[in-house]
């Protein structure tokens, strides 16, 4: 009888926390109209792949082994992911198309308001960042330094349908409709 009240007091217990842990990586899911973002990409995105040289090397192409990423890491590798793209990749980018540097630029913005909104989950410690989350986007910067970083930054943008399909997957539940 006490067996059996110690374990129904565990499974309580268990299903608490499980729902309180549920519920704060609710909070630092992304609310973003995706469709906005992938127009902006759509509309750049044959002029960018017809620059790229590199049509055999793929900086992103960890992304495909993303998707073992567990559930608890998606926050960090989708901040770590949106840091890169602003802090090198963006930066890094020399455009001389008005239309296209603008397409740019509302992508950007875009990274920048999600990246803002994870920053805060991980300030109130809802993103941590496991070995497996780092090493997934460590190998997304070692193969953007194995390119001339113009080349690299050309060829990132040229995959960001990759990112933005992962982003849209993995925070589906608050992507606009």
């Amino acid at each position: 009888m006490k067996a059996q009240c110690i374990s129904h007091c565990l499974l309580g217990m268990t299903l608490i926390l499980y729902s309180v842990h549920t519920h704060s990586l609710r909070r630092c899911l992304i609310s973003v109209d995706m469709r906005l973002i992938e127009k902006s990409f759509h509309e750049i995105k044959r002029a960018l792949q017809n620059k790229d040289t590199f049509q055999n090397v793929t900086i992103l192409s960890t992304l495909q082994s993303l998707k073992t990423i567990k559930p608890i890491d998606v926050c960090c590798v989708t901040k770590n992911l949106l840091t890169f793209y602003k802090d090198r990749v963006f930066k890094d980018h020399q455009e001389l198309s008005p239309q296209i540097l603008r397409n740019i630029s509302n992508i950007a913005n875009s990274f920048l308001y999600m990246q803002r909104a994870l920053q805060q989950c991980q300030g109130q410690r809802w993103c941590q960042c496991s070995q497996e989350a780092i090493n997934a986007t460590r190998i997304v910067h070692d193969n953007y330094n194995q390119l001339e970083v113009r080349s690299a930054a050309l060829k990132s943008l040229g995959e960001l349908d990759i990112f933005l399909a992962w982003i849209d997957k993995n925070h589906q539940e608050t992507s606009a409709t």
